[in-house]
Order: C-alpha cells, then sequence, then structure tokens
C-alpha cells in the first residue's frame, strides 16, 4: 500500500471517529430540541421518539403564557453575561468570598439587585483561569517586540495597546467565550442575591417550570433551547479566535 493510501486511510479513519464523536455530542442537544417541540405526553414514551409527530410549535410560545416574565429573565442574563465578559478580573474563586460578599452587599444595601452579579466579577472574583490564559499567551510573546517599539519611540502603554492586545485577540476571544458562559449558567450567585422574580436571571427561571405537581418537560425543553441560542452565536462568531487561542495558549 502506498503512503498516499495509507495517508488518505488515516484521513478517512479519522472523519468517522470525528463524526461519531460529534453525533455523542451532539444527542443531548438533540434531544432537548425534538422534547421541545412534542406533546407533553409523548416526552416518556419508549421506544422514544426521535421526530415530533405532531410538532408542536406552540410550546415556545406557552413559555411565554406560563411565565410572562421569560423576556425580563432573559433579558437579564444578557446583559450581565454581556457586562461581566468586558469587565472581568477572574483572580480569587467565587466560592471562597460568596458569604463575606453576601454580608457586606447586604450591609449596603445591595442584595435584590444585580450589582453583585456583576461588579464582583469584573473585580476579580471569578476564578484563576483567565489570569493564568493570559499569562500563558504573552510569554510566548517575543520580547524582541517590546525592544524595538521602545526603539520606535514608543512608550509602554502604547506598546501594550497597539502591539500587545492586537496580538492576544485570539486569547481575549477564548477568555470572553468561557466568561460569558460562566455568567449565563450561573445558578449560585443569582440564587443567593435576588429575590425579587423580576430581577431573575435564565438558571433561576428554569427552576420555575417545576412545581409539586412535577414538570412541565415540554415548556422547560422550549425555554432552555431559547437559552442556548446566544452561546450558540458566541461560539459561531468567535469560533476562529477562540481554536487559535486554545492551539496557541501556553506554547512557547
Amino acid at each position: 500500500m502506498s503512503n498516499k493510501s495509507i495517508r488518505l486511510l488515516g484521513n478517512g479513519l479519522t472523519y468517522v471517529l470525528l463524526t461519531i464523536v460529534s453525533a455523542v455530542i451532539l444527542m443531548p442537544f438533540v434531544w432537548m430540541l425534538t422534547t421541545s417541540l412534542k406533546d407533553q405526553t409523548k416526552i416518556f414514551m419508549f421506544p422514544p421518539q426521535w421526530i415530533p409527530s405532531p410538532i408542536v410549535w406552540s410550546n415556545y410560545s406557552q413559555v411565554f403564557k406560563v411565565q410572562p416574565l421569560f423576556v425580563t429573565h432573559y433579558a437579564n442574563s444578557l446583559y450581565i453575561a454581556i457586562v461581566v465578559t468586558v469587565g472581568t478580573g477572574m483572580m480569587i474563586p467565587n466560592e471562597v468570598t460568596i458569604i463575606p460578599n453576601f454580608i457586606w452587599f447586604s450591609q449596603l444595601g445591595l442584595v435584590n439587585n444585580h450589582f453583585p452579579l456583576i461588579i464582583p466579577p469584573m473585580l476579580g472574583a471569578g476564578g484563576i483561569f483567565g489570569v493564568f490564559l493570559l499569562r500563558q499567551f504573552y510569554i510566548t510573546i517575543p520580547m524582541e517586540l517590546d525592544e524595538a517599539a521602545e526603539m520606535d519611540g514608543s512608550t509602554p502603554w502604547q506598546t501594550f495597546w497597539r502591539i500587545m492586545v492586537p496580538m492576544a485577540t485570539p486569547a481575549f476571544a477564548t477568555l470572553s467565550i468561557f466568561t460569558f458562559l460562566h455568567s449565563w449558567e450561573d445558578f449560585l450567585d443569582p440564587l443567593i442575591y435576588i429575590s425579587s422574580s423580576k430581577l431573575f436571571t435564565l438558571p433561576i427561571a428554569m427552576k420555575l417550570f417545576t412545581d409539586t405537581a412535577g414538570t412541565d418537560w415540554h415548556l422547560l425543553m422550549a425555554a432552555s433551547v431559547m437559552a442556548t441560542v446566544p452561546l450558540l452565536l458566541v461560539f459561531f462568531f468567535a469560533q476562529k479566535k477562540f481554536i487559535d487561542g486554545i492551539a496557541t495558549t501556553g506554547l512557547k
């Protein structure tokens, strides 16, 4: 067998393996999507019904009838995630500071609003991931660039803003995706700080579809599909930079 044939066979096996792995990873999302379009009586059928029959599009509109504040909860999650992503510092694990922070915010009268969900992550209460990600990326940049910029009369700030920041775009894209994902899915902080239903974020709002009578699975899945859309959009528009950041961060 020639080298070309071996290479083609290897590529073919790689694509088959990747296709199988992708199908396994996508299966929960496909199940969520199909469940969101089913009649409630057919959700737990056996064998499972992968293609809804009939397709119940009204489940999506029913979400807003059952939970009239769902749009508000959606908007709350969106703007909190965006603000935190733009301003995050990510230095100290959130679980370490959540109790003293709650006491502090309570004494300041800042509980039951979005302030505790935005400011602490921006000032460094999100974890060490971002610090090490950017640090690992920046140490791969040759020092000769700094020296060349200094010889051209550039100040340290100009060197950072005009050279270092543009070069670190893949790392910033990677950090932005992870930060947005963490803020979007955060359940603990809203549960601790928020008591007014109008201020709920989506993770808390999802619990409203469950009560003592049971869970409206078809509506919960419809709400989950809508909650997944921003995450897919963020990754879709930043995927190239995200992959570059993961591939290059830490390589010297």
